[in-house]
């Protein structure tokens, strides 16, 4: 993975992350392209379009009340207006004890410029789990 990031990119990237800090729904959903397809780590197989993908984010901005989201060891490769990428991100909120429940998850994605702007058209969450018990890895770290 390159070192240096596109400018373009990191500002779509970085936007993106304080949308959805902010728990924006309509600038998070801005991010990405109508055509989107999401792999997310709850609830479906996957989310098709961004209509489906936009109920997904508002019923994760309401399940994750006072949310946090950290990314980490973010790393992309573009090659004329397609680029994918991967990052570690640490992302939960706080239950209604105020207890934090968050955990380490996976995040790919694949971009694609189109008229000059830069949009995200796959997104991929995951939680790695143990095949014996088939119960998540919460507990996973970096």
């Amino acid at each position: 993975m390159q070192s240096s990031i596109d400018p373009a990119i990191q500002r779509l990237l970085d936007g993106w992350l304080e949308a959805v800090k902010a728990a924006d729904l309509e600038r998070i959903v801005s991010h990405y392209s109508s055509d989107v397809l999401a792999f997310d780590a709850v609830a479906k197989l996957q989310f098709v379009g961004i209509e489906a993908y936009a109920e997904q984010w508002r019923a994760s901005l309401n399940a994750c009340q006072q949310g946090v989201f950290e990314r980490h060891q973010l790393a992309v490769e573009q090659g004329g207006d397609i680029a994918f990428g991967h990052y570690l991100a640490y992302c939960g909120g706080k239950d209604e004890q105020g207890v934090e429940k968050a955990s380490w998850v996976r995040v790919s994605f694949g971009l694609r410029r189109t008229a000059g702007e830069w949009r995200i058209v796959h997104e991929h969450f995951s939680i790695p789990f143990d095949m014996q018990s088939g119960q998540p890895l919460f507990d996973a770290k970096p």
